[in-house]
């Protein structure tokens, strides 16, 4: 028997509702951008200590830029970046509270772990790219400067904020998107779109891509993208674990 909570709603209805969800996330992202610029000098800072860290007493031990305007739009991509990235659980939580009124009690059930996952995995990405990929990488390009005793003239790193901040926010979006992996494997097992068996039979066919994806969201470095792929490839593998469990689950329903 059908136990949806809501009435059936019109279509313009749900369009006022979607457009209402929307404008909330909308709201909690300016909002939370607004106060991210606030503090845009400690976002800024903590984004590039692990440059600061790799850097040696001889380097240039500095940022600079080229455009008058330069630093000024940085700082506004900085909290801009910082405000999607805290107020991201809260596009998800409107995202739950448009679709859970249509669905089935144990429908919403089994899609509300997928909800909490997301956010999860996506921060667990970006966690990835400050504490274990940036260290790593960073010392790997700063071992290219020298004083010129080989070269003639010395080569010496003078990196441009914009370009540095646009790398490494870049870099979180990726890991944090590739981190989704789990669920949208997961939900197409689900859907009966694709099954256990037949991950496990591509698996050959997953690692040629997932390396090359990593090589081009990367810097081009081998470390990186092995930084990348193997978690992925880890993933990938509690993916097909979970939607056996999943399948074993709804056997054992059906057969209830």
């Amino acid at each position: 028997m059908n136990d949806i909570n809501n009435e059936a709603k019109p279509m313009t209805g749900h369009l006022i509702e979607l457009r209402r969800r929307l404008l909330w996330a909308l709201a909690a992202m300016a909002a939370g951008t607004a106060v991210c610029f606030v503090y845009v000098d400690h976002i800024y800072g903590f984004l590039v200590q692990p440059l600061a860290d790799a850097m040696e007493p001889g380097d240039s031990q500095r940022l600079i830029y080229t455009g008058l305007t330069e630093a000024f739009f940085t700082y506004v991509k900085v909290a801009f970046f910082a405000g999607i990235f805290l107020t991201f659980p809260i596009l998800l939580a409107q995202i739950w509270l448009f679709i859970a009124p249509g669905l089935y009690k144990n429908e919403r059930k089994a899609f509300l772990p997928f909800l909490v996952a997301t956010p999860v995995l996506f921060f667990l990405g970006a966690a990835m790219v400050y504490f274990v990929v940036l260290p790593m990488a960073w010392p790997f390009f700063l071992s290219f400067q020298n004083n010129g005793a080989e070269t003639a003239l010395p080569i010496q790193l003078e990196a441009r904020v914009g370009e540095y901040l646009d790398l490494v926010m870049a870099l979180i979006f990726s890991f944090g998107l590739c981190f989704q992996l789990p669920v949208l494997l997961t939900l197409m097992g689900r859907a009966g779109i694709i099954t256990a068996d037949t991950l496990a039979k591509g698996r050959k066919y997953a690692i040629i891509i997932i390396f090359t994806v990593a090589a081009f969201l990367t810097p081009p470095d081998v470390i990186s993208q092995i930084l990348l792929a193997v978690p992925i490839l880890a993933l990938y593998e509690v993916s097909i674990l979970l939607i056996r469990a999943n399948n074993n689950t709804r056997n054992a329903d059906n057969a209830a």
